[in-house]
């Protein structure tokens, strides 16, 4: 394993890549006034600066002409950078946009640009303004297969009109904002601008046109040059905060409700740019509680622990400088109760490098085995410390380390790896990681998991991956030792060892078709656990289909031949995920899956059926529901194991731009037939009924994503075999406010 993962790292040093830059094609103009954002483009400075247009489909079309106009303007004025749209609609009737919360309008009408400050075609801001001005902010990274990341959040400014041509957006994006190279010369940045088109196809237009055989999209951007000693000013930001709450319990249910004390607490959250490379994020006495309800979800016969997303915005600033090629060993959901954080940032030339350290007055973390996951709690604090460094290697290759630590009484999970990519050429790429970790047990956790005192292991996980305009296919080897642990990570298998290939292939509709695009897709794997046990085979066909009304689908079948309990079972199951928009302002899908599933607490095959259904509607411009329900049910020999119905309505009115009112309702019922439960140890219990609701009701007002106030109430209840009805066992009443001070 070392001896190939020298190899690796030696050709990403060696490389120079397969990319040459192309030659700046846009100047920036220059002008010192300040525009107004009011979407009125009033101002002479509009005249005079920098111009194109959006000219080409690149999806659905293949760079066939745009369908409509845009053009798009923009300058500098040696603190912001400043963008205007006008985007031309032969029916701005038809325009779809609606007044949102900010992320949440990427189905609308909405314009915006790409820019990649360090000009390395790696990694870039993106900002997206519908036709209201509601903001979008991302950021994408071509290294790692185009992701993009909407948590991040910055300060600037936008506004959208809708005109009897179409509609005008104007942004104001003050280079504090932007990471962008210390050099004080001439700088060239990517540049691509965008515009969503929805109607009975979500058109993509966009100023560039699009190679579909490339695996990238930074590095076929065009180049804008003329930015001349801009500096980012202090980028200095300071945000106290203060917050209260109450939560009030039970201490038996059904019973009268013991009223919890009044929590007050003030913190302090400080980002600064200490110089155009660095930047330092810290935090003291933070409120790092979950602001909105998480999603829904169903944990039934699975046994796997459930994923769910970070969202605080501590964590969420620079996250991306923590990500690696193939594993999650940074999940800082798993830091719960943190009560100081400070976290280092910084790109320069070539390198990019992040380092946290807070600490967590709660330690919980994955206990991982080849068949399912656990969680283990101790009652103590713990420190963290996350370390990362990436150098770029060449156009498109790049290798970084990556060190965490989290360490407690007793207790500690240290973890270093090693992982990067090559790019062969246009075509063929290897992405890999390598990791170790090293821990150190607490009795409780021997005892409650049956580990040692020391577990010691590693971890590698590597992809190769051939990507045409059609066709394409790859392979991939992991391999997980069985004392592999990763706390600050979220790593639910381990004790296996897997390959995989798998291919696919796509057609693309002719000019005026309905149907846009169809393919198929197939893969292969097969798993054995590291004592030579074979825990699953199984092959997979799907295909895929994109259509009118903004049709997508994806359906296919999936064999396995799966082990269990010293058993092995043949399953077969089919499903079909659809959406589509049978109308503008709605959007509705679901997903099915029949078939034989495994009933893993009695260790028998069973019939499983799963149904999910979603629908987004808008009910005038400012309000909107969600509602999303899933079913599952598995049939047995005897009868019907269990079924489960979980619902997640929610019901949001927009005010403005900066204020709503979010009322959430979330219901779970789960029935089980006890009596086909024939498997359970001396000591477990299976209840018959089982529901659980919980009611949000929050009211934000947000003038930036720091400088904002949250009120809200928040319940939860149960019933279970003991009780007749559901009954209320937790409330909270919160407050949080927060004002961001830019120097």
């Amino acid at each position: 394993m070392i001896k190939n993962t020298l190899i690796i790292i030696t050709l990403s040093l060696l490389s120079f890549g397969a990319f040459a830059l192309e030659k700046a094609k846009y100047t920036f103009h220059h002008d010192q006034a300040k525009a107004k954002i009011d979407g009125k483009l009033s101002e002479a400075v509009w005249r005079n600066a920098t111009k194109f247009s959006l000219d080409y489909n690149i999806n659905p079309g293949d760079n066939s002409p745009a369908p409509v106009q845009t053009e798009i303007m923009l300058y500098e004025n040696g603190k912001s950078l400043f963008v205007a749209f006008i985007s031309h609609d032969p029916d701005p009737s038809k325009i779809r946009a609606y007044f949102r919360d900010r992320d949440t309008m990427f189905q609308d009408d909405f314009v915006g640009i790409v820019i990649d400050t360090f000009n390395d075609e790696r990694r870039a801001y993106e900002f997206f303004v519908n036709a209201y001005g509601v903001q979008g902010d991302l950021i994408k990274d071509d290294t790692q297969g185009g992701n993009e990341d909407s948590n991040w959040d910055a300060i600037w400014n936008s506004a959208g009109v809708i005109t009897d041509t179409g509609y005008i957006v104007e942004m104001e994006i003050p280079f504090n904002a932007l990471r962008f190279p210390s050099d004080s010369g001439e700088m060239t940045w990517g540049i691509d601008a965008l515009r969503i088109y929805p109607r009975d196809s979500r058109m993509v237009l966009a100023s560039n046109k699009s190679d579909r055989a490339i695996d990238c999209h930074l590095c076929q951007i065009t180049k804008i040059s003329g930015l001349k000693n801009i500096k980012q000013g202090n980028n200095f930001q300071l945000t106290p905060t203060l917050t209260s709450s109450r939560s009030d319990s039970k201490d038996e249910v059904p019973g009268p409700w013991q009223n919890g004390k009044q929590k007050t607490d003030a913190g302090v959250d400080l980002r600064w740019g200490i110089n155009q490379d660095l930047y330092l994020n810290a935090t003291i006495n933070p409120d790092f509680s979950q602001v909105e309800a998480d999603a829904a979800q169903l944990d039934v016969n699975n046994t796997y622990s459930l994923f769910f997303n970070e969202k605080r915005p501590f964590f969420l600033d620079g996250k991306d400088y923590f990500d690696t090629q193939r594993m999650n060993l940074v999940h800082t959901r798993n830091i719960a109760s943190p009560e100081y954080g400070m976290k280092l940032t910084g790109k320069s030339g070539d390198n990019t490098y992040g380092l946290l350290t807070t600490n967590d007055a709660s330690t919980a973390f994955l206990m991982p085995e080849h068949s399912g996951s656990d969680i283990a709690e101790l009652d103590m604090k713990s420190e963290v410390v996350i370390a990362r460094y990436r150098m770029d290697v060449g156009d498109r290759n790049n290798v970084g380390v990556l060190l965490t630590n989290r360490s407690g009484d007793q207790y500690r999970n240290t973890v270093a790896s090693i992982d990067g990519r090559y790019q062969f050429n246009k075509k063929d790429s290897l992405s890999y990681q390598i990791a170790h970790s090293d821990s150190k047990n607490p009795e409780a956790v021997q005892q409650d998991f049956d580990v040692k005192r020391a577990q010691t292991d590693g971890a590698i996980n590597v992809r190769y991956n051939h990507n045409t305009r059609n066709f394409n296919y790859g392979a991939g080897y992991s391999n997980y030792g069985k004392d592999f642990r990763s706390d600050l990570g979220f790593t639910s298998r381990v004790d296996y060892e897997q390959a995989v290939i798998f291919g696919e292939y796509t057609w693309y509709g002719k000019e005026g078709s309905p149907w846009t695009r169809y393919g198929v897709f197939g893969d292969w794997d097969k798993t054995y656990s590291q004592d030579g046990i074979m825990l699953e085979e199984e092959f997979e066909i799907h295909g895929n289909l994109q259509g009118p009304k903004q049709f997508y689908s994806n359906f296919g079948v999936v064999h396995r031949n799966k082990y269990w309990d010293g058993e092995y079972y043949k399953e077969t199951h089919f499903m079909q995920f659809a959406r589509f928009n049978p109308t503008s302002n709605t959007t509705i899908g679901g997903f099915y899956r029949f078939g034989d599933a495994i009933d893993f607490a009695n260790s028998q095959l069973g019939d499983i059926l799963i149904l999910e259904a979603f629908a987004d509607v808008k009910l005038g411009k400012h309000l909107s529901s969600e509602i999303n329900f899933a079913h599952q049910s598995l049939d047995v020999p005897n009868g019907t194991l269990f079924t489960a119905n979980q619902y997640d309505i929610r019901v949001n009115y927009q005010f403005n731009l900066k204020s709503y009112l979010r009322l959430v309702i979330q219901y779970t019922d789960i029935d089980r037939d006890v009596d086909l439960y024939t498997n359970l140890d001396e000591d477990e219990e299976v209840e018959h009924n089982n529901k659980y609701v919980n009611t949000q009701l929050l009211y934000a007002y947000k003038i930036n994503p720091q400088t904002l106030f949250y009120l809200g109430y928040a319940d939860g209840g149960f019933q279970d075999d003991n009780l007749s009805r559901i009954e209320k066992d937790s409330r909270t009443v919160f407050m949080k406010m927060s004002y961001a001070w830019q120097l």
